[in-house]
């Protein structure tokens, strides 16, 4: 999952470690109690990851910003309307489905479109 830029695989890693905090207290048994706090962890660093990431394609005048800034427009909506339903019901297998769902998108997203500009960001710095 590494695309070889320093801050986004450090926020990558973030991400991950929370998504894997999760699945290892619903192993436990004590997921539900969990599943509120770290989506709406994952909603709040979302925001400032992708952020960052578009700093960083106007930064270096990345070609692909338009679709890359679509997508994470569309995610964040995503994953902040999760974590207010959590906020107000219990987790249920659903909310649980939804969560490995997301978090699908955001593997996929990371091993394409973070790759691509990983390393377009390594070309200009090249040049």
């Amino acid at each position: 999952m590494e695309t070889g830029n320093d801050l986004i695989d450090s926020e990558h890693r973030t991400l991950f470690a929370a998504i894997n905090d999760l699945l290892d207290a619903c192993a436990q048994g004590m997921g539900r109690n969990q599943v509120a706090s770290t989506v709406q962890f994952l909603a709040d660093y979302v925001e400032k990851h992708f952020s960052d990431e578009e700093g960083l394609q106007r930064q270096y005048d990345y070609p692909h910003i338009k679709p890359h800034r679509e997508f994470h427009i569309n995610y964040k909506g995503k994953i902040r309307a999760l974590a207010a339903e959590l906020a107000h019901s219990d987790a249920t297998i659903q909310k649980l489905g939804e969560i490995n769902q997301l978090t699908s998108i955001l593997i996929r997203h990371i091993q394409v479109e973070d790759k691509r500009l990983a390393n377009y960001i390594k070309t200009q710095e090249e040049n």
